[in-house]
């Protein structure tokens, strides 16, 4: 990360533990202002459990959380999103048996009716998502795989946020959602939102990332541009096991 550039995230030794099982081993994690950071690494690594800690759903045993230079480790989960943080994990949360109008109501916490949200940020929701203006009015459990995840973003989005932290969008979608999604989360850094993406598929890391982070066995044990990551296809056989 340039000396120009400010972090908004970041996790210096962290540790966290769940139950008897010592998961996080000391993670070192910068996540720079304005850009999209990928948390790349192999299934069993820690990502998922990184982002859970970052949001205050796992406790951290160890180190120190800071989100705009503030420790926000171990604050309760709810004033952590206050901060203007939103998740979407990877289960994605939606309530199946509410509308998709409902599920959106729920999450925009400044509104009491549907009447009451941004219109504008609708509007800009329904362009970069075109699904959720057409089902508005369906149950969000009748949507498909696909249509659930843009759901799940859209809330996160339906209030202005300045990091949004997402686990695996794009697992079990679509080349054409993937790219929908691309477009999506493209457009939403260039609107000043920071974002912390946990990814499988490389395409979606290579068109989107700015830096990377890799995971193995509890910490990072790589960091820097994407660009410089995706071009040195040896260090991505050796940390990843894979070719980019």
């Amino acid at each position: 990360m340039s000396t120009t550039t400010q972090a908004l995230l970041t996790l210096d030794g962290v540790h966290t533990h769940i139950g008897a099982y010592h998961i996080l081993h000391g993670v070192d994690l910068v996540v720079p202002k304005g850009q999209l950071t990928m948390l790349l690494g192999r299934n069993g690594a820690g990502k998922t459990t990184t982002l859970r800690t970052v949001m205050g759903l796992w406790k951290v045993a160890q180190g120190r959380v800071q989100f705009g230079g503030k420790s926000i480790a171990n604050l309760p989960t709810p004033q952590i999103a206050d901060l203007g943080i939103a998740y979407v994990p990877e289960t994605m949360g939606i309530f199946a048996d509410l509308t998709v109008k409902e599920n959106m109501l729920l999450a925009a916490r400044g509104a009491r009716r549907a009447q009451d949200m941004d219109e504008a940020r609708l509007k800009w929701i329904f362009r970069l998502f075109p699904a959720v203006e057409k089902f508005w009015n369906h149950p969000a459990g009748k949507l498909s795989g696909g249509q659930k995840q843009m759901l799940a973003v859209s809330r996160a989005i339906v209030e202005p946020r300045e990091l949004l932290i997402i686990d695996e969008p794009s697992k079990g979608l679509a080349p054409a959602i993937i790219n929908n999604m691309i477009d999506a989360f493209a457009e939403l850094k260039a609107s000043g939102v920071t974002i912390l993406l946990v990814e499988q598929n490389i395409h979606f890391a290579q068109r989107l990332g700015d830096t990377v982070a890799v995971m193995d066995n509890g910490r990072v044990v790589h960091a820097g541009g994407m660009a410089e990551f995706s071009a040195d296809t040896q260090l991505q056989q050796r940390l990843l096991g894979l070719a980019l």
